[in-house]
């Protein structure tokens, strides 16, 4: 299913303000703290910018008209993108799963 293009050109600038919200936040708070004060932070970002955020916002996930189960995303901005938040003290290769996006 394609997006319009002017619904994707927002969300693309959505997501690159989140982006940029999230630099700013690791290189102010550097490494160390638990996931929990770099959400809040991001979220306190996100909403300097303008954006709409809601923080652990429960999702009910639907498949094949069943319910399976809630799922609580760490940030949803602007009703549309959701940002899961993942601390680690070293980047390997086998996190990168947790960062591809559909």
């Amino acid at each position: 299913m394609e997006k319009e293009p002017e619904k994707q050109l927002a969300l693309d600038d959505v997501t690159e303000a989140i982006i940029g919200c999230a630099y700013v936040v690791s290189n102010v708070l550097g490494a160390g703290f638990l996931e929990k004060v770099y959400e809040n932070a991001l979220a306190h970002e996100i909403r300097k910018m303008g954006f709409n955020v809601q923080q652990q916002a429960g999702i009910q996930v639907i498949y094949d008209g069943v319910v399976m189960g809630d799922y609580y995303a760490d940030l949803v901005v602007e009703g549309a993108v959701l940002v899961e938040l993942k601390g680690r003290r070293t980047w390997t290769t086998s996190a990168s799963p947790n960062v591809l996006t559909t």
